[in-house]
């Protein structure tokens, strides 16, 4: 079956072609009515669509795909502004407000996909997470020195994800559901309750300043410790005969948590996104595109969990292309542009993130 976005499917005779594009504009609808989803700035993630990056398919087989991300979060931000890190400082130490000066992110993505047919497809998603934090904790504003600021490292696997996919729904096959799970495999933990010994796996540590030893916030660490359940829903269309449209949205909660004793539990906040956009076809080798991602993530909870720093709404701008590198090979680029943002409590934002990657399939 051909899919709607393929130019084999363009050169169909008139009659073919207004009914598959009928029966696209028909899978739209039905995305549309899925509950609306997406990330916010405290997950630490990336909210592109790879799947879209890269025109969704519905062709048997295996596809590799590696995906390195760039996120340096390095404003802080509250509700829809930036704010100073002495205008945080000053809340202290009367709220004992943690000032965090700023994260970078470098994630490495290795995507492994199977479809034995047109209808289903599984994915596995391995993540390599390079991370490095540094905060200048409680401080008032004359601790804003260099003298007072902690750093620490965190490097290692995170969280696996294998979500299987389903797109036999309509003939044209433009139009898929998704379910799937999160596998608490990074390292994840924090302090007990009385902070003079650790809980969960490996938690990492600050390695320098004042607060070394110390360690990192259960937030940041490469995992989570809990196996979340992943659901969503797509679908995509061509417009015209240059221009493809599609939608997706994914929700994701934790449904078990390795942090669950009480007094030293830990559960993440849900998450939600929802992409959209336009891919340009006009030359099927070279193909400049637009996204909007759009991600919202309620508060973590538990007494490890810094609840009221961990919630928030994030839209991004995210202009790119996909090329044909030879024959079975593609590599794609992206750049998100933050157009808005309301975070709860004070958070750090980026100025932006960019994503490559490359994938073959066989």
């Amino acid at each position: 079956m051909l899919c709607v976005h393929s130019p084999r499917a363009r050169r169909l005779p008139a009659p073919q072609w207004r009914a598959l594009r009928a029966a696209s504009l028909a899978c739209s609808a039905m995305a549309l009515a899925f509950p609306l989803s997406a990330h916010a700035c405290a997950t630490c993630g990336c909210s592109l669509s790879t799947d879209a990056a890269m025109g969704y398919s519905a062709a048997s087989g295996w596809r590799v795909n590696l995906q390195t991300d760039y996120i340096n979060q390095s404003q802080l931000r509250t509700g829809t502004h930036s704010v100073s890190a002495a205008s945080v400082a000053a809340l202290n130490p009367a709220a004992g407000q943690e000032v965090e000066r700023d994260t970078i992110n470098r994630y490495t993505t290795l995507g492994l996909t199977y479809s034995p047919n047109a209808d289903w497809s599984v994915n596995l998603q391995i993540p390599y997470i390079d991370r490095s934090h540094s905060t200048y904790g409680a401080a008032t504003p004359d601790q804003i020195t260099a003298g007072n600021l902690s750093g620490a490292t965190l490097r290692g696997l995170g969280d696996v994800k294998l979500i299987g996919s389903y797109q036999g729904l309509l003939p044209t096959h433009n139009v898929g559901l998704q379910l799937g799970l999160k596998l608490p495999t990074g390292r994840y933990g924090g302090p007990n309750a009385d902070g003079t010994g650790t809980v969960g796996r490996s938690p990492v540590a600050f390695s320098s300043g004042p607060s070394a030893g110390q360690l990192v916030d259960t937030s940041l660490q490469p995992g989570t410790g809990s196996t979340d359940l992943i659901v969503g829903a797509y679908a995509y269309q061509a417009i015209s005969q240059d221009f493809d449209a599609f939608v997706s949205g994914q929700f994701q909660a934790a449904v078990a948590h390795k942090l669950d004793t009480p007094g030293e539990d830990y559960r993440p906040g849900n998450l939600a996104s929802l992409s959209f956009g336009l891919r340009d076809e006009a030359r099927p080798d070279f193909v400049p595109q637009v996204q909007v991602n759009i991600t919202h993530k309620s508060h973590d909870q538990g007494a490890l969990a810094d609840t009221a720093d961990t919630a928030g709404t994030v839209a991004y701008l995210s202009p790119g292309l996909s090329a044909t590198l030879v024959k079975g090979w593609q590599a794609y680029g992206f750049v998100q542009l933050p157009v808005y943002s309301r975070l709860d409590g004070y958070q750090l934002f980026p100025h932006w993130t960019a994503s490559l990657g490359i994938s073959t399939a066989f």
